[in-house]
């Protein structure tokens, strides 16, 4: 677990260190621009980290759980969890072995009869659970800026140069409450913790049918303009 505190003092000490080395090396203005840059995005990203920790209290906090347990959850469940799935996203078999062997050195006290959440009801280790995978699933880390659905929607705005608001609402809707992960759960359903109606009936339920295709009236047959007369 890293809180916001703890990341902070990390990157001031990553900035002075770094300021150092540039004095040393003596680095043109051009360079010591790109590292302020840089060090003006740690402000942003410890915000993001912050409301990373702020929405997991929350979530945690609802389950209501015993100080030693929350403290488990925190600290031990939610990281492990974490780290399980960066491990089966990482293509590297050294960095694979070592997350996961990680995730699970957390995990085994949370499995010994003696810990408290073992004296929990199964039903009740199964929604801690769940909540906590949810929480791990919150922060995510990505190789690129257009992966998952903003890789979605780029190639769609490739295919056709660019989105209407009515077409990205309802790629959106179909996201949000069509597509369904290998668990049968939809992001709405992941997001919300319930079910909802099917987008297809609720569909049905809600828009107009389209009026029937009008009938054609007959053509009248169109006689050669040249067609003799009868006399």
């Amino acid at each position: 677990m890293q809180s916001v505190a703890k990341v902070a003092a990390r990157f001031a000490d990553v900035w002075a260190r770094l300021a150092r080395l540039a004095d040393a090396a003596d680095l043109p203005a051009r360079a010591r621009e790109h590292l302020a840059k840089a060090q003006r995005l740690t402000v942003p990203w410890l915000a993001t980290l912050a409301f990373f920790w702020a929405r997991v209290q929350t979530r945690v906090d609802a389950l209501d759980l015993a100080p030693d347990v929350e403290e488990a959850v925190l600290t031990q469940l939610i990281p492990a969890l974490y780290l399980e799935r960066v491990a089966g996203r990482s293509t590297h078999a050294d960095t694979r072995h070592r997350l996961t062997a990680l995730s699970a050195q957390l995990l085994e006290p949370l499995r010994q009869p003696a810990h408290p959440l073992q004296a929990l009801a199964p039903a009740r280790r199964a929604q801690i659970e769940t909540v906590a995978g949810g929480c791990a699933d919150l922060f995510q880390r990505s190789s690129s800026c257009v992966e998952g659905r903003n890789g979605h929607l780029s190639r769609y705005h490739h295919g056709s140069h660019r989105l209407s608001d009515r077409k990205l609402a309802a790629l959106t809707a179909i996201h949000n409450y069509y597509v369904r992960r290998p668990d049968g759960t939809t992001a709405a359903e992941r997001f919300f913790g319930r079910a909802h109606p099917v987008l297809f009936d609720h569909v049905l339920a809600h828009v107009d049918l389209p009026p029937p295709a009008r009938r054609r009236r007959p053509r009248p047959v169109k006689r050669p303009t040249l067609t003799l007369v009868a006399a």
